[in-house]
């Protein structure tokens, strides 16, 4: 079997750990390994202990008390030293040829939009490693509730698959944290967006100071020209929402072939 993992990435508290811990639950009760690969020299392990940790090379805290480093300095520090010492990360990944590993990123999107710290990490695992990834970005389910910030989130994620050069989905998490606020019929409008439509339905233009609307409107411009950004939803208490996103990752990274792929906005019934 090819050596395979996906990539969780997202901003933070976007529910990227408890995203990577509901896979290895629902793959245990399925009967397939799977392990979690801390990226975070700053994340403590929670339900699922990591199998490789960054944090046995290097730590967020002893940079900023040796270095005297703010925490985003030091994030930057720790990674240019994990690059350094890519010899490590080969060794640590080397017992592991067979099973499926689950990277969990920091949620500091600078690590890949201003310096090339996780696209230079990405390319080493396909092109030295031959591992199949699929990048998976988590984006809050809350941000459809504001529409500038959904569009912000669209960007990131679009920022995201430019960048990385992966196969790529996007998930929207933490659903349950708006199912009083928005219907399913709305919600399936930012699965698979009309970025146009939404900005003029969910009223952008008019909330906004008017000097604001070209800028509105290149924005959603830049979203629907691409057309890239469609989401995945998540619940992650809900086995059948992890098992649909997961089919998704199985086919992209060639885990299970001949599965029959759902268009996103199919995955929530609508009632009319």
């Amino acid at each position: 079997m090819s050596r395979v993992g996906v990539m969780v990435l997202g901003p933070a508290g976007a529910g990227k750990s408890t995203f990577c811990n509901s896979i290895i639950s629902h793959m245990q009760t399925v009967g397939r390994r799977a392990h979690i690969v801390n990226l975070d020299p700053a994340a403590e392990a929670t339900k699922y202990e990591f199998t490789i940790d960054i944090r046995d090379l290097i730590s967020l805290d002893d940079v900023m008390e040796e270095m005297d480093l703010g925490p985003n300095g030091a994030l930057i520090y720790c990674f240019e030293y994990l690059l350094k010492n890519l010899d490590w990360f080969d060794e640590e990944i080397g017992d592991f040829n067979d099973e499926y590993l689950i990277f969990d990123c920091p949620g500091q999107i600078e690590l890949y939009t201003h310096i090339p710290v996780l696209p230079n990490i990405v390319r080493h695992l396909t092109q030295q490693l031959n591992f199949n990834l699929c990048a998976t970005y988590l984006l809050e389910a809350p941000f459809v509730i504001d529409s500038s910030k959904f569009f912000s989130g669209a960007l990131s994620a679009m920022s995201a698959m430019i960048l990385l050069e992966l196969p790529h989905i996007n998930v929207l998490s933490k659903l349950d944290l708006i199912k009083g606020d928005i219907n399913k019929k709305k919600l399936k409008r930012f699965l698979n967006p009309d970025a146009m439509l939404l900005m003029e339905t969910e009223g952008m233009n008019q909330a906004s100071n008017p000097k604001f609307l070209r800028l509105n409107q290149c924005i959603a411009n830049l979203v629907d020209d691409f057309g890239m950004v469609q989401f995945l939803p998540l619940e992650s208490n809900n086995p059948d929402s992890i098992e649909t996103i997961l089919s998704y990752v199985d086919d992209i990274t060639q885990w299970a072939e001949g599965q029959e792929q759902k268009e996103p906005n199919d995955q929530i019934d609508v009632e009319e």
